[in-house]
């Protein structure tokens, strides 16, 4: 586990969520485990922070927010760089969502309520810089 912390703290990461509970439980715990991250609350400040931070390596995004939803900002975030990895972070499992999620090359999925030890898991195997 430690090897797999020690690859996440090479990275910058950007996670987009509009429940505050669960932003803060993750930001308490990524603070916690000495990460580099951001966070934004919809869409819309997520790719303003994107716009103002090129330097970040991965985001990790809910779908369904206000103001700009996960799909759209992961549009967005394609016109800028096609190939940076995007992993969904949602309670939504219905067909429509994955497979737009995959058409824009969404990197995961991962379903809610958010586990720690899988997101870790994941992203140590993802190929990041």
């Amino acid at each position: 586990m430690q090897e797999k912390l020690e690859k996440l703290k090479e990275l910058k990461m950007l996670f987009v969520e509009d429940e505050p509970d669960l932003i803060n439980i993750i930001s308490t715990t990524l603070t916690k485990l000495n990460l580099n991250f951001l966070t934004a609350n919809d869409g819309e400040e997520a790719l303003e922070i994107y716009k103002n931070n090129l330097d970040i390596d991965l985001i990790i995004t809910d779908i369904n927010m206000p103001k700009m939803n996960g799909l759209a900002l992961i549009e967005n975030v394609r016109d800028i760089d096609s190939s940076l990895p995007v992993i969904v972070m949602s309670a939504h499992t219905e067909q429509e969502y994955i497979k737009k999620a995959a058409q824009l090359g969404v990197t995961s999925y991962l379903l809610k309520p958010f586990d720690f030890i899988k997101f870790i898991d994941l992203v140590s195997k993802l190929d990041i810089k």
